[in-house]
């Protein structure tokens, strides 16, 4: 009796055993790529988080970042399109961009780095919500 207790029991845990890999053999990740624009988005961010850094520590950029004109063309993330409104606000926020660039007034520069922050929360406002409470953290108080 005892060796066929031990037999089923070595029986059971190779099926227990055999089960377990093919679970995990059937396991499949997706994996999340972002789109161009959400990368291009993520980009801007970490630009802009730079120069506030810069400018608390007195300095600022002079240069227009020229990737942010990918804003026209990056590929949108899936289910999301251009539309008027997008349009407008990327206008917006390459001319409040560039306007922040040109500053040469150490009085306007916190309150035109500002600008820019606001434009991209307003446009958030409109269509992709998350990461608004990430970008008001760019503000300079």
């Amino acid at each position: 009796m005892r060796y066929i207790s031990l037999l089923l029991l070595l029986v059971f845990l190779n099926c227990e055993e055999k089960n377990k890999k093919e679970v995990a053999q059937k396991i499949v990740f997706d994996v999340y790529e972002p789109s161009e624009m959400a990368t291009l988005m993520n980009e801007m961010y970490d630009y802009n988080l730079a120069v506030k850094d810069s400018i608390l520590n007195g300095h600022w950029p002079t240069h227009f970042p020229i990737d942010f004109i990918e804003i026209h063309k990056a590929e949108m993330t899936e289910g999301k399109s251009r539309n008027t409104v997008f349009n407008s606000f990327s206008e917006v926020f390459l001319k409040v961009q560039e306007d922040f660039h040109n500053t040469t007034d150490s009085t306007l520069i916190i309150q035109n780095f500002n600008k820019v922050v606001d434009v991209c929360i307003s446009c958030h406002q409109t269509e992709c919500v998350g990461p608004i409470p990430r970008i008001k953290k760019l503000r300079i108080q």
